[in-house]
């Protein structure tokens, strides 16, 4: 078994599932200690190097970040993270936090998921992930992060900022910082209109990066999903404001169209 015994505790907990639903600003739970401890260190030391040619690189005035979602290319601690992840047994587990999804299922093709890596001076502007999956055309309902740094220390930022979610269109304010600390992991319902990101620079020593793992599950459409939103909708930071450039950047990068208001 992959998972610790607190996380086994804490998933079978039907208070635990009650505090995830009235959780604040959106549904959501925090697992420490996610992975069995000697599991998370090999998993850990098993990251790919920031300059590994195979990486994804995504550098721009929103986001600085790497990602690899290719099977073949993780290295064998990774793959079988994921691989469990995204296995029916654990999908059962966390349906549980929703039971009114019947069919529930990983995506395992993980797209826009697998290993994300920030750097010193990494963020990722405030945004709501895609709604509905480009190729299965299924919803995207549950995303699990699981941080995998060690020793990360609270003044480096890299936050996970959770934002209120009244409207589709913009996030409100931030409710709630969660610290990226090693082996910690993070559910959350995204179909709440789930404002998050990390918009301010990390600032950790040069050599360290943010490190994650991320799996996103998905069920059939429902009155929820957003018939416009295939691809991720970010938000300009406020330091962004009335910035041709990045209003440009975020309504090609969401798929916008070029009317959309990305600043009230």
């Amino acid at each position: 078994m992959l998972l610790s015994e607190t996380t086994q505790k804490k998933i079978n907990c039907i208070i635990e599932q009650r505090e995830f639903k009235e959780a604040k600003p959106y549904p959501h739970i925090i697992i420490d200690n996610f992975f069995e401890e000697k599991f998370a260190e090999k998993l850990s030391n098993s990251f790919p190097d920031y300059e590994s040619t195979f990486l994804d690189n995504y550098s721009n005035a929103i986001e600085e970040k790497k990602l690899v979602n290719h099977w073949n290319k993780f290295t064998p601690p990774c793959y079988k993270a994921l691989h469990y992840l995204c296995s029916e047994s654990f999908v059962k587990k966390i349906n549980k936090f929703i039971p009114e999804s019947k069919n529930l299922s990983a995506d395992y093709g993980l797209h826009g998921g697998g290993i994300h890596m920030h750097k010193k001076g990494g963020k990722l502007n405030i945004h709501l992930d895609y709604s509905i999956h480009p190729k299965l055309n299924l919803q995207r309902k549950l995303n699990i992060l699981i941080y995998l740094t060690r020793n990360w220390q609270k003044n480096w930022g890299g936050e996970l900022g959770l934002y209120n979610n009244e409207s589709s269109e913009k996030p409100g304010n931030l409710i709630k910082k969660i610290i990226p600390l090693f082996n910690r992991a993070i559910i959350f319902d995204v179909t709440a209109n789930s404002w998050h990101g990390l918009p301010y620079e990390i600032n950790c020593p040069e050599g360290i990066t943010r490190n994650s793992l991320a799996v996103y599950y998905l069920q059939e459409l429902d009155s929820k999903a957003d018939p416009n939103r295939f691809k991720a909708r970010f938000y300009a930071s406020p330091w962004q404001k009335n910035d041709k450039k990045i209003k440009e950047l975020i309504n090609k990068r969401s798929n916008l169209n070029t009317s959309s208001d990305v600043y009230q």
